[in-house]
């Protein structure tokens, strides 16, 4: 492991001390905000969202829902 691969997991690992969110989890979230704002406002499917989150970072299906989860950011349930 190189220094630039580990500087980039400590990065991943550790809160940014601005918001409180991890690279990963900032990310999520602007690719679910862009997405909505292309669909004008509505619910964005999950599997939309990971389709669009898989271009930027390699995450599985089920990371990306424990992702959701800790956000707070659940379907409305229909």
């Amino acid at each position: 492991m190189d220094d630039s691969e580990r500087q980039r997991l400590i990065e991943e690992a550790i809160p940014d001390v601005r918001d409180g969110l991890t690279r990963t989890e900032r990310l999520i979230l602007h690719v679910l905000n862009e997405t909505q704002q292309e669909l004008g406002g509505r619910n964005v499917p999950t599997v939309m969202l990971y389709g669009r989150v898989v271009e930027y970072i390699n995450i599985t299906e089920q990371e990306l829902h424990l992702y959701l989860d800790r956000l707070g950011v659940k379907g409305d349930g229909t």
